[in-house]
């Protein structure tokens, strides 16, 4: 008999699956409640059955309102009971159910009475129940009990009240803000919880008032906050106040960080942590500022807690993104950790190695790494492969070791997101490290080969049609891609197609080998298989037609479409079948198609019929048919960029006018939109008198007034300027609005004959060089650097002084220049002491331009700049720079 007993206590699985509610059922539990009703009730029956009630609320079933409504009724009867374990049970109930209003007033006085009662316990969840059912009335009616009770001796009734005031600070906030004084006195409670809630509550009370909080931070700084929890609460909000105040100062002192050093020095280990946190996270943080708290999450490193490890060195790895030299020192305690238990802190102790550790050590951390790869979730491995991808570039001559760990995970088992940082990974590397090229390749034609994910085989096929052809033997990744059209889907093959073509332009000897594979590929069952495959032979020549030349067919297949796809599908959409064929010329090139953005008064609607035609549509090339229409400007050639509409009033004004730039090879047009924000009013002979005294290679040569001008109705008046062809002339404008001013008679709407000469003060307006460059993206900008070679390059350095931040400075340079950012550079990671940021742009006079700028601060502010261009044109590059060094 002694057996079946042994085996059943070891049987852990069955102790797991055994629970004392399997099986319950809402009715039984139902009929269960009724002993709520007897007349000599059981506490510890009445508490089993609340219990059950409670389980089967929290799995989600769902009472009618009859039975929930009887349950309550019930329940409120055992307040006769004196039992104080059932009594709490009866708390819980009633917040679980959630009474309506009506049946709120049922408990209210049971509860009112719990709350002035001896026993503390009763006062304390009495406190808690009344503040989650009651609503805005009563709660006025109970606020003096409240009040007490934040200022009780004994710190359960008082953590209570704290607590409730933070739930009803969202529902009603200005009752709760009454309450200031009292929970001030409970900030200066000895009780730790009460403390800690009260701080918690008198915050969120002042929270949208900065210069209170200022002022909270302040005192308690200075006082003592006995709380372990109140002290990180107050070391979180000194850190807002530190972040906040060094937006608004421009001195390099900060406040309070000295009250967060001094928190390093605290008994109380989670004070330690968060005052270490607080300090890695300031921004612009030094190393001098650094060094106290690295110390102190060093010796933390060696703690036997598994959370003080786990807290220490996931800190420590977020500043070795920032300041890897400051964690340099912790690499000894950091390599004991590989091998530590928990998987999670052996993660981040060999990825924080990977920032911070030195050439000579990358074998022996590789070795480490790979005995636990096979343990860990793939979150944790793609911080791993983004750390080994990190450390491969930082040291070069390492490539073949990491490369090799890359593609022997690369083959193990992985979700998508895993699978796609280890390829992102080896791409990178491939084109940073050219040694790695032909290994890397390999690698990847070898991952295709049986990979499950078809958004990666073709980008790993779209990658390999662009750097395999530049290897020493093309030819050797011809049969893995083959592979593809017969083994894949169709999108797959479709890819693979495409690449076959790459490589047939690239290797000449190739081709007679690609055109025999391309034939086949015509067989294929899908139409956009076929249709690649037609077009790549005709293209390349393989189907006997005249072939086009080298130049054309690489540009065809290896050009970047400097056309953004939404412009070209809305061109396509709007072709009309003709005798014409489409102009891929003819699509505007900018990124953002501008509207005329003619501004309205707010809430003011159109007249209905009476309104003129609506104004042209809001493309570029409306714009282009807009002014070619207006004989003055008709011979002024092709438009090369409209800008955004700039305001030349302020809102709310009487009469409402922005101004769009039309800049073309030799002349800018100023259209002006304009808007009569006056009902009683109707303006006639609108015209703007521009002033270009300040712009000295501009003259005005034509105009074009706006005839009339009623209430709400955007109309346009145009001024041009000539100015030396293809020379990117600035300078500064003044403007004031003339016109004729009628009186309008609201009754009939008609406008008096006699009218009245007045004029309107305008902003002034500035012609810049930015407004010579368009926006136009590159698909690929390394491709795009290389291709344009270094004939015209011109590389500087600058000095943009102190700058709020490097993000401010990389925003500065980026509107000067007026170029669009690529590839997301245009982002800055927080922290960062340096970065690159490139450019693309289409220059006047149709010159392609890319910019690659290299930022890093020199000393606490101040912004160091290196900027290097390349374009077609020499002239262009040193305009580039011309523009940087004056801006």
């Amino acid at each position: 008999m002694a057996q079946p007993l042994v085996k059943k206590d070891d049987d852990r699985d069955d102790e797991a699956d055994y629970s004392p509610f399997l099986g319950i059922e809402k009715g039984a539990v139902l009929q269960e409640a009724r002993v709520f009703n007897d007349p000599q009730l059981d506490p510890r029956r009445c508490s089993q059955v609340i219990t059950k009630l409670l389980y089967l609320l929290n799995q989600g079933e769902t009472f009618t309102k009859v039975e929930a409504t009887e349950v309550f009724f019930a329940v409120t009867k055992l307040f006769q009971s004196r039992d104080i374990g059932l009594r709490r049970m009866v708390y819980v109930m009633i917040k679980e159910l959630s009474p309506s209003a009506d049946e709120v007033i049922i408990v209210t006085s049971s509860l009112m009475k719990d709350m002035t009662s001896k026993t503390d316990m009763y006062r304390a969840n009495a406190i808690r129940v009344l503040c989650r059912i009651t609503d805005g009335t009563l709660l006025t009616q109970i606020e003096r009990y409240l009040k007490q009770a934040i200022v009780d001796k004994n710190p359960v009734v008082a953590s209570a009240a704290l607590v409730s005031g933070i739930h009803l600070l969202q529902t009603n906030p200005e009752i709760v803000k009454r309450w200031s004084n009292e929970v001030q006195e409970a900030v200066q409670s000895r009780a730790a919880l009460v403390q800690f809630h009260a701080l918690a509550l008198l915050h969120q009370i002042r929270q949208n008032d900065r210069l209170a909080v200022n002022k909270l931070v302040t005192s308690l700084t200075r006082g003592s906050v006995r709380s372990p929890l109140a002290q990180c609460l107050l070391i979180r909000y000194t850190s807002q106040v530190i972040r906040e105040s060094a937006n608004n100062t421009q001195t390099g002192d900060r406040p309070f960080y000295d009250f967060l050093e001094g928190c390093l020095r605290h008994k109380a280990e989670m004070v330690i942590f968060e005052a270490a946190r607080a300090i890695t996270e300031l921004n612009g943080v030094t190393s001098r500022e650094l060094t106290p708290a690295i110390t102190v999450l060093q010796l933390f490193l060696s703690s036997s807690k598994p959370v003080l490890r786990f807290a220490a060195v996931r800190t420590l790895n977020k500043v070795a993104m920032t300041h890897p030299m400051a964690v340099t020192n912790c690499n000894i305690d950091m390599e004991s950790l590989i091998s530590d238990q928990n998987r999670s802190i052996a993660t981040l102790a060999i990825t924080t190695l990977l920032k911070t550790g030195n050439e000579s050590s990358v074998d022996r951390l590789m070795k480490q790494i790979t005995n636990f790869m096979s343990d860990i979730a793939d979150e944790f491995k793609i911080v791993v492969v983004e750390a080994i991808r990190s450390l491969c570039l930082k040291f070069p001559l390492k490539h073949r070791s990491l490369m090799n760990f890359l593609s022997n995970i690369l083959r193990e088992e992985g979700g998508f997101e895993y699978k796609k940082a280890i390829v992102d990974s080896i791409v990178i590397l491939i084109r940073d490290i050219p040694e790695a090229k032909e290994t890397g390749l390999l690698h990847l034609c070898e991952f295709i080969e049986d990979c499950e994910f078809t958004y990666l085989s073709t980008q790993i096929l779209h990658f390999l049609g662009i750097e395999g052809p530049k290897t020493s033997d093309p030819s050797k990744y011809i049969r893995y891609i083959y592979n593809r059209v017969h083994l894949e889907n169709a999108t797959v093959r479709a890819g693979a197609v495409s690449t076959l073509a790459k490589f047939g332009a690239m290797a000449s000897s190739l081709k007679p080998r690609i055109f025999v594979l391309l034939r086949r590929c015509l067989l294929d069952n899908d139409d956009e298989v076929r249709d690649r495959a037609t077009l790549y032979l005709n293209t390349l020549g393989g189907d006997g037609a005249v072939v086009e030349t080298d130049e054309d067919v690489k540009e065809f297949l290896f050009g970047s479409l400097d056309i953004p796809l939404v412009n070209l599908e809305n061109g396509l959409k709007n072709y009309e079948p003709s005798e014409v064929s489409f102009d891929i010329n003819s699509v505007p090139r900018e990124v953002k198609t501008q509207p005329l953005a003619e501004k309205k008064a707010p809430g003011k609607k159109p007249t209905g019929l009476a309104a003129p035609p609506p104004g042209p549509p809001s493309t570029v090339d409306a714009y282009e048919k807009l002014l070619s229409a207006i004989p003055q400007f008709a011979n002024f050639g092709k438009l090369f960029k409209s800008s955004a509409p700039v305001e030349l009033t302020e809102a709310e004004t009487e009469y409402a006018v922005n101004v769009v730039k039309h800049i073309f090879d030799g002349h800018v047009v100023f259209q002006y939109n304009c808007t009569n924000t006056i009902p009683e009013q109707l303006l006639e002979n609108v015209t703007v008198i521009v002033d270009a005294s300040d712009a000295e290679e501009f003259s005005e040569v034509a105009s074009k007034p706006l005839r009339s001008l009623p209430y709400d109705s955007p109309g346009q008046t145009f001024v041009a300027f000539e100015k030396p062809e293809g020379v990117p002339a600035v300078g500064k404008f003044s403007n004031i609005l003339r016109f004729i001013v009628k009186e309008v008679d609201p009754s009939t709407g008609e406008a008096e004959d006699d009218g009245v000469e007045d004029e309107y003060q305008l902003e002034d307006l500035e012609v810049v060089a930015a407004d010579y460059m368009l926006k136009v993206g590159v698909s690929n900008f390394k491709n795009a650097w290389e291709s344009m070679g270094e004939d015209f390059e011109r590389v500087d350095e600058y000095g943009l002084g102190p700058r709020d931040s490097l993000a401010e400075a990389v925003n500065a340079v980026i509107n000067l220049l007026g170029m669009q950012p690529c590839e997301g550079t245009e982002v800055v990671p927080n922290n960062s002491r340096s970065h690159t940021c490139l450019l693309s742009g289409v220059y006047i006079g149709n010159v392609k331009v890319l910019v690659r700028l290299q930022f890093g601060l020199d000393g606490p502010k101040d912004v160091a700049m290196k900027l290097a261009v390349r374009s077609e044109d020499e002239a262009v590059s040193d305009a580039i720079h011309e523009m940087v060094a004056s801006g």
